[in-house]
């Protein structure tokens, strides 16, 4: 039988991609788990791999095809039992995508089911992803498809014993309509049309998403810095000859996850219809990567120590610029932080990163006179840092209790050493 391989989805919100390399050719025999291609997505590129086995009878997509669409045919699997007398249909009466999709670092092989008896059930890979998300037991449906085979129609009015998640709502882009309305009012001056790839889509599609939907409110503060730039000296010395060095953002990176362990009903996230608090400290921290940003998530930031705070940032933000993160690394997280003080910016206010409650926008530190609690003025490195708030999350007492919490570590960094 003839088996479309589809264009994988490979994360909620990609809708094309890039084709960028076939790892077979035609003819190939793959066995399930074997690499097929790499595919390039707006965050990373990726490899997908085989489910069923069989033979590769047609490459559909060339290699370095761009905007191919999500469940577009992009080749045709023969199965082994049937490549002798199968034929290629011109285009195939149903979809019955082939592969599964495994992260460039971390590939792991998927098997088809087996009953309880040792029997092969034999069904579709999409009906195995719906059997899976609804908690259905393969070994007690009854396949309609060709040789008895699962399908997605034998799913559709099985019970489901578990939660599907909800989308997140569409968010309508810029017509071409509206582009050239846009083009037509700069007729006569010069400009360059510069089109969005995948991952300026999705940028534009989340922030207007987080920008409509969440009510955010703001709260700022000016943090003290002498202390920790000391400490930071001192710690940095210690760890010279580890070959290790720590940055101010490593300490705000820990600051706030201690801060979110005294301060738990602020460690949340919004679920729709609940909000869930969360156990551990898992910290995103916003990169610059060429024509976007990812944000890593270091998990179970708390009870990590500032050097190892400090390893593991640099090498998430390196592979986050080659775009070599895997996709458990950028997503979750219950609390962001974006600092654009290496570049001197004050102060700004940054977008919360959904589902999450809420995000610290950093600024620069720079000396400024203070008039210190004795009276007297000195001259203060001072830190301005502003606080984005989900008020369906956090209320405004509760927010102002967690930066509190931030700025007294920040202002005593020994408090986060003991």
């Amino acid at each position: 039988m003839a088996l479309e391989i589809l264009m994988p989805a490979l994360s909620p919100t990609m809708e094309e991609g890039t084709l960028s390399k076939w790892l077979v050719s035609e003819g190939d025999v793959v066995q399930s788990g074997d690499l097929l291609a790499e595919i390039e997505t707006d965050k990373a590129t990726m490899e997908f791999e085989a489910v069923d086995e069989g033979i590769i009878s047609k490459l559909l997509v060339a290699e370095g095809t761009a905007n191919v669409k999500v469940n577009s045919a992009i080749a045709i699997l023969l199965e082994d039992s049937d490549a002798e007398d199968a034929t290629v249909p011109a285009k195939a009466p149903t979809l019955m995508t082939t592969a599964t999709i495994a992260p460039t670092l971390q590939v792991s092989a998927t098997t088809a089911p087996v009953a309880a008896n040792g029997t092969r059930i034999f069904s579709s890979p999409l009906a195995r992803r719906i059997a899976a998300n609804k908690g259905l037991n393969l070994a007690t449906i009854t396949g309609t498809g060709p040789k008895g085979r699962i399908v997605k129609a034998d799913l559709s009015t099985a019970a489901s014993t578990a939660d599907i998640a909800a989308p997140s709502p569409k968010v309508t882009m810029l017509t071409s309509t509206n582009a050239a309305t846009v083009e037509a009012m700069y007729q006569g001056r010069a400009f360059k049309t510069v089109p969005l790839d995948g991952m300026r889509k999705v940028i534009a599609a989340r922030l207007t998403e987080a920008k409509q939907t969440i009510p955010h409110f703001y709260l700022r503060r000016d943090i003290h810095l002498d202390k920790l730039l000391k400490a930071r000296t001192e710690i940095n010395k210690e760890l010279e000859q580890r070959g290790v060095k720590t940055s101010v953002n490593d300490f705000i990176i820990k600051a706030c996850a201690l801060a979110l362990q005294k301060v738990p009903r602020a460690n949340a996230v919004w679920a729709g219809d609940r909000v869930l608090q969360m156990e551990a400290s898992d910290i995103s921290v916003a990169v610059a990567i060429e024509g976007g940003l990812f944000t890593p998530v270091l998990q179970d930031a708390e009870v990590k120590s500032l050097s190892h705070l400090a390893v593991e940032m640099k090498d998430l933000a390196a592979r986050a610029r080659n775009r070599k993160l895997a996709p458990h690394e950028y997503q979750g997280g219950s609390f962001s932080i974006s600092n654009l003080g290496m570049m001197g910016i004050d102060n700004f206010d940054a977008v919360i990163n959904s589902p999450q409650g809420a995000i610290l926008a950093v600024g620069a530190g720079k000396k400024r006179p203070v008039v210190l609690e004795d009276g007297s003025l000195s001259a203060v490195t001072v830190m301005s840092v502003t606080m984005s708030v989900d008020h369906r999350v956090i209320d405004g007492a509760l927010g102002a209790e967690l930066l509190n919490e931030i700025v007294s570590y920040l202002e005593n960094p020994l408090a986060m050493l003991v």
